[in-house]
């Protein structure tokens, strides 16, 4: 017999009496065998099959206890057996095709706040129209980001592709138009105050390796000792942003900060461990940068992010090739790269004012 990829079974009460809630992406085999069950009926409001719960339909469904239930993705629990069990499924399904984490956990709960607002329909029910609603009403009413819509709109599009009866047209799903913003970088001058004001050693590595190789913070803390390779002045940095790996330089003055920090600590397994080892926390990280950057005494908000991209623009500004920095960065695009152009100083100083070439009077 062919077992549902993604099922549910919870035992209840009904009216003093011990039952099972059985609910499970549909398949005919399972079907078949709840109807084999004495008594097995279908619950119009829960979406579930609701059977006795004894040893018999235990043994058949697999259980061999009382306490074996489904575990569900965080945050679903009080959404309908049935959303449930297609969200679990898709999360299953977006693991086997090696998402990442961050991403699934987004989508799950992007998909949970969309199925609390239609708390009474079902993943077949819901339309179009529901999906204009939800974004007049909960997004653009709640003032969220264009960011977080487009979001919601890939997770209702990963879990409806899948989905066989729905009136959903997946065509007909708007994306928002995405803002075009420039990123804030520092200056040089700026990423020394802050590396200067480090009085920890292991802070200033930290800080000093996002900003000399170009890190994300997720690609630095998840670095192992391994990743450092000193005799060919690399660092490898291993399954960043779109599951890709790529190489970067290994700076010599980060190279010196590594060896100063690695002597005092004596990391065991990741170049970056807490206190107790293991991946030292990203929580950690920003409050150390915002408490350097309070020593440093600069009063612009800073983020960890920012170190990325001054890197980018400080290369570009120094004349580096984009196609190189587009490398170093691990963007897919060279559009993504191109922003930086948008934002160096040195080549927007060249620009003349039209006020410069006018002969105007002094007064």
């Amino acid at each position: 017999m062919k077992v549902p990829s993604a099922w549910e079974i919870v035992p209840i009460l009904e009216k003093g009496n011990r039952k099972l809630a059985v609910s499970f992406e549909k398949n005919k085999d399972w079907i078949q065998l709840i109807r084999s069950f004495a008594g097995a009926r279908w619950s119009y409001t829960q979406r579930c099959w609701i059977v006795a719960d004894n040893e018999e339909h235990r043994q058949k469904l697999g259980l061999r206890d009382y306490d074996k239930t489904m575990v569900y993705c965080d945050g679903l629990t009080d959404l309908i057996p049935e959303v449930r069990i297609s969200i679990t499924a898709m999360v299953a399904q977006m693991r086997s095709k090696r998402y990442s984490e961050k991403t699934i956990q987004s989508y799950t709960k992007a998909l949970g706040v969309f199925f609390h607002f239609f708390s009474q329909k079902s993943i077949a029910e819901i339309t179009n129209e529901d999906v204009v609603r939800f974004n007049a009403e909960y997004i653009i009413a709640g003032r969220l980001s264009a960011s977080y819509q487009s979001q919601f709109i890939n997770a209702l599009k990963v879990l409806y592709e899948r989905t066989t009866e729905k009136k959903l047209d997946l065509d007909r799903l708007i994306r928002p138009k995405k803002p075009f913003t420039l990123p804030q970088v520092l200056s040089e001058e700026e990423v020394a105050q802050i590396l200067n004001a480090c009085e920890n050693v292991k802070h200033r590595a930290m800080l000093g390796t996002i900003y000399g190789a170009g890190m994300r913070r997720g690609e630095l803390l998840n670095l192992k000792l391994t990743d450092i390779d000193s005799k060919r002045m690399m660092i490898r940095i291993r399954q960043a942003k779109g599951a890709r790996d790529r190489m970067v330089p290994l700076s010599p003055v980060v190279l010196e900060m590594l060896r100063g920090y690695y002597l005092q600590y004596k990391p065991k397994e990741y170049l970056f461990e807490g206190q107790y080892g293991g991946r030292y926390g990203e929580r950690s990280l920003e409050l150390v940068l915002k408490k350097v950057v309070a020593d440093a005494g600069i009063q612009k908000k800073i983020n960890l992010h920012m170190l990325r991209h001054s890197y980018a623009t400080h290369l570009m500004e120094a004349g580096t090739n984009l196609r190189f920095i587009q490398e170093l960065l691990g963007h897919k695009s060279p559009k993504t790269t191109q922003i930086y152009t948008h934002v160096s100083s040195q080549a927007l100083s060249k620009v003349i004012s039209p006020l410069d070439r006018l002969r105007l009077i002094k007064k």
